[in-house]
């Protein structure tokens, strides 16, 4: 299933085998697209999917929650690298490549900034996608983390800004449809 529009944003998502206890929900695959890169695992068995639907769930109840003093930065790049840098640098080295903005790791984390990695293996591909909700408008900027620590793919960062009731919509439509779909499918009693 994928909702919305790929070229711009959607989810996408696949049920493999669903699960009658809700913190698996289902296995499957769970995959966003911005800008038309898709961030996420793309097997039908990469993820349980219960912490993407969770998450979905927790974003749309922070709506217009998820704000931060630099989330009208125009550098995307340097909003990727600077988060990497505060997750990955060793303690050793410069902290970050040139500070976005005082309190930015705090901003990250207080706004609910980071929408990927979700807590579970689906964006164990290295993927990072960062919401802001600016007003009436929502900033996604989504990259990959390269191999070498800190450092992001430059070919698989995007940044796009669309109108906040079209990325909502985006973010209940596919929660309803999961939700559906779920319900709708025999249930394994455990993720054994």
């Amino acid at each position: 299933m994928i909702v919305g529009n790929a070229a711009v944003f959607a989810i996408e998502s696949a049920i493999s085998r669903a699960y009658e206890r809700l913190g698996l929900r289902a296995l499957g695959k769970f995959v966003i697209h911005v800008d038309g890169c898709s961030y996420g695992v793309y097997r039908p068995d990469a993820t349980m999917l219960a912490c993407s639907f969770d998450e979905v769930g927790r974003r749309i109840a922070g709506r217009g929650g998820h704000t931060a003093p630099f989330s009208t930065e125009p550098d995307a790049e340097r909003i990727a690298a600077e988060l990497l840098c505060g997750l990955f640098a060793d303690e050793h080295e410069e902290s970050s490549p040139g500070i976005v903005s005082p309190g930015f790791h705090d901003a990250i984390y207080s706004k609910d900034i980071i929408w990927a990695p979700d807590g579970d293996a689906a964006f164990d591909d290295g993927s990072y996608v960062l919401q802001f909700d600016v007003q009436e408008r929502c900033r996604l900027i989504a990259f990959k983390r390269s191999s070498q620590g800190c450092l992001y793919k430059p070919t698989a960062l995007s940044d796009v800004w669309l109108a906040a009731q079209d990325f909502y919509n985006v973010l209940q439509q596919w929660h309803d449809s999961f939700e559906a779909e779920w319900r709708s499918m025999p249930k394994a009693a455990d993720g054994g």
